[in-house]
Formats: structure tokens, sequence, C-alpha cells
């Protein structure tokens, strides 16, 4: 193509030289004459690379064959091999006998040991054991490799050194990671394979990354106290003292960390539990303040009574004052005005206890209410989400409990309560009628004493009448 696109070029610029038809038409054979030649050229080139591409097609052919050739002697070396390799794999199981059962024994055990170590608090103190448990383990499980007696021996110093070490209580120094994150070198305290303790608080092994770090959350304190005990009893080296260690290695800690306090169970009861303690907060402040106006009151009656002066600062002298008020009163009309004295300092004693009985009856219906709230939000979330996730439920279960049981808390002590308050309020009023039956006797004795006296005397008897 760039040959025809040259040769109409050329043609074209002699067309355009071309001063005549003559000279265009010598010009045109001219021009066929040299790409006759140009073609000829061509052809035989083409021939003479026609020769070329047999030549090579040739080689290729022979090359296949050599390849086919090395192929079955390939071949024939694999099956040769894999039949040796056979052989030579019964011949090591009949060399090796009880060996391979030791190697399996090894790997069992150095797994069995690494697991081990992983979860153990000794390691806080001995890093690095279970390196050589994995090597160890990896080797055994080839069968390839007997082992040495160094390597057998080291497993078994391993195995008992965490025997010693799971009976002794040791303090070492390493870095510890607080709660909030901060490190810092501290004095551990390690309890047999059981816990780790420092400044008194407990602290956990994470083997993942080989760090010590102090518990986010702390068990209750009655627990935290025995940690205390424990490094005293070190320092002023006593021979024993209590102390609480979780034998599971962390399982039973991990559940007493994670179970609510005093504040985490009342937040369970949401709004309803936060109305039943606000409820036994108000009727407990009543019962200070009755308790209080009770002892003082009932102080005064008792000084009273071992005085004849009436006073008027007490329930029992205003009493007594209806009496010295009044002397000249007949019996009945002396009974009345006692018996209205006696009216009128009742409220005064029993005021605002029957506020405290309608609370220790109010209380635990509220605490109902929550039950009955907390049992909706339960369902409600079975219809949304199903029984697959228990979770989705306790928040209603724990409202529906907490409640119940604050109901019952306030009300409870509110019923000892007002039964001890009522009883006091009862008791001064007993004192108040005593007393007042009392006056009245003596003024009807005072008057019968009159009545004879009159009698005996006729003289004063005409007076009399």
């Amino acid at each position: 193509m760039t040959f025809a696109s040259l040769s109409s070029l050329s043609a074209l610029s002699y067309a355009q030289d071309a001063v005549n038809l003559d000279d265009l038409l010598n010009q045109l054979a001219q021009g066929k004459i040299t790409q006759t030649k140009q073609n000829q050229a061509r052809e035989s080139e083409f021939k003479g690379k026609v020769n070329q591409q047999q030549n090579m097609l040739n080689d290729m052919g022979y090359q296949r064959d050599n390849a086919l050739v090395l192929s079955v002697q390939l071949e024939q070396n694999f099956a040769d091999n894999e039949i040796d390799l056979a052989n030579k794999a019964e011949a090591l199981d009949k060399r090796l006998g009880e060996l391979k059962e030791l190697f399996g024994v090894l790997q069992q055990v150095s797994g069995d040991t690494r697991s081990k170590f992983q979860t153990s608090v000794i390691s806080a103190q001995i890093p690095g054991r279970g390196q050589f448990l994995d090597e160890f383990a990896q080797s055994m499980g080839s069968s390839s490799k007997l082992a040495s007696i160094s390597e057998i021996e080291r497993l078994w110093f391993e195995l008992q050194r965490e025997m010693t070490q799971s009976g002794k209580v040791t303090t070492f120094n390493r870095e510890v990671v607080l709660a909030n994150g901060d490190r810092k070198n501290a004095e551990v305290t390690r309890v047999g394979g059981f816990n780790l303790i420092s400044d008194g608080k407990y602290l956990e092994y994470i083997d993942e990354t080989g760090t010590v770090a102090e518990l986010i959350r702390q068990p209750s304190n009655r627990y935290l106290a025995t940690t205390s005990d424990l490094l005293n009893s070190r320092s002023s080296e006593q021979s024993t003292t209590a102390f609480a260690l979780d034998p599971t290695g962390g399982s039973i800690l991990s559940l007493l960390v994670q179970a609510p306090d005093l504040k985490e169970r009342v937040d369970q009861g949401g709004p309803v539990g936060y109305i039943i303690l606000a409820i036994g907060f108000v009727g407990l402040l009543i019962a200070l303040e009755r308790l209080i106006s009770l002892v003082f009151i009932g102080s005064k009656v008792e000084r009273q009574l071992k005085s004849s002066i009436a006073s008027s600062d007490n329930p029992l002298g205003r009493v007594m004052q209806v009496k010295d008020n009044n002397p000249n009163l007949d019996t009945e009309t002396l009974e009345l005005k006692l018996s209205e004295s006696i009216l009128r300092e009742v409220p005064k004693l029993s005021k605002r206890l029957t506020l405290i009985k309608i609370i220790s009856v109010v209380a635990p219906l509220i605490g109902l209410l929550g039950t009955v709230t907390g049992m909706i939000n339960t369902f409600q979330a079975i219809t949304l989400f199903g029984t697959g996730d228990p979770k989705l439920m306790a928040g209603g279960i724990s409202q529906a409990l907490v409640t119940t049981v604050l109901g019952l808390v306030v009300a409870i002590p509110m019923v000892f309560i007002f039964a001890y308050l009522n009883g006091r309020s009862r008791n001064i009023v007993n004192i108040l009628q005593q007393e007042s039956t009392g006056l009245i006797a003596e003024r009807a004795e005072r008057a019968e004493a009159q009545s004879d006296k009159a009698s005996q005397s006729p003289e004063l008897a005409g007076q009399g009448a």
C-alpha cells in the first residue's frame, strides 16, 4: 500500500509536470515498468521467506517431540519417587515405632500447657513461656524430628514450676495499666494461680498483649477489704489471713464486677422506683418528726406525773389545769370537761400518723404499678423482636421486679413505724385518761365525804338546805 501510494504520488507529480498528452503517456508507461519491477522483487523476497518459515516449523516440531519425551521421563521419575517415598515413610514408621505415640503425647501436653499458661496469672510474673511451647508443639506435630532430652526436660520443668508457683503468695514489681489508661510501675502481689492485687485492688492478666491491667470495675467493698488485709498481713509477717480469691482464675470475679450495685439496681426501677423512694423518704421524715415530738411529750408527761403542780407545757398538765380551774364543779360536769380536754390533746398526739399508714399502703400499690408497666414493656419487646435475645426483655423484667421490691422495702418499715408511733401516742392518751379518771374519782370521794359529814350534823345539814 505504501508503494502504491508512492507510485500514485509520483504519477501525480509527473502528471503535474507533463506539458502535453504525449509526455503524460510516456510518464505513465515508465511508472508501470517501475511498479512491475518492484512487484517482482517483493515476490522473490516472499518466496525466500517461505523456505525460512518451513525451517522454523521443522525446528518447533523437533522441540515438541523432545518435550514429549522429557514429559514421559519426568512422569516415570515422579512415579518412581512416589514409590521410593512411600517405602522410606514405611521404613521410618517401622523405625520410629512407639516414638510416634510419644510425639502425639508431647504435642497434646504442650498444647494443653500453652492453653493453661494463656489464662494463668503466673505468666504475669514469668513471661515468655508460651513461645517455647508453641514451637515444641509444632515440631512434634510434624513427626519428622525427634524430641531432645533437653526439650522434654524443659516441658517437665515448666509444668513443675507452674504447680510450685500456684501454691505461693509472691510480690513482684512490674508495669500496671490503671483503670484510666495510665501506666505505672507498681508492686503486684500474686496469690497462687488465682488472683493479682495491687494497692488494694484486683488486677487481670491479658495474654494477648502480655499486660497486667487494673479492673475497670472492682467488686464490692467486702471483697476489697480482704486485699488490704492480705497486704497488711504480709507486711506484718502474719501467718494466716482471710482473703477472697477466685478459684476459677477470673470467671467468678468477672461475674461479681458485673453485678449491679445499689444505685444501679434503683436505676433499673425507672421513674416509678424513684417515686416510691421519694414517698418513702417523706414518710421517714414524718416518722422522725413524730418520734422526736412524742419522745419529748412523753418525757414531759412523765415529769408531770411526779409533780403536783400542773404545767401547761404538756398534755397531762393541761388536763390537770381543767380540774384546778373548776374547783366547784360537780363530778359529772368535771368528767365532761376532762373528756373534752383529752379529746383536744388526742389530735396533737396522733397527727400525721394516718399519713404514715397511708404511705405503708400506697407504696406496694405503686410498686405493683411499676410491675405491670415493666411486664407491658417486656411483652412489647417480645412482640417486636421475639424471644431470641433475653437481653431485650431484661429491662422490663428488671423494672417489674425492682419496683415491687422497692414498694415492699418502703411499706414494711412504714407499718412497723406506724405501729410503734401509734402505740406511743396511745400510751400518752391512756395516761391522760387514767389521770382524768383519778381526778374524777378524787372529786367524787370528796363530794361523798362532804355529804356524809352533812348528814351527821343536823345543824350543818340545815345550813346546807
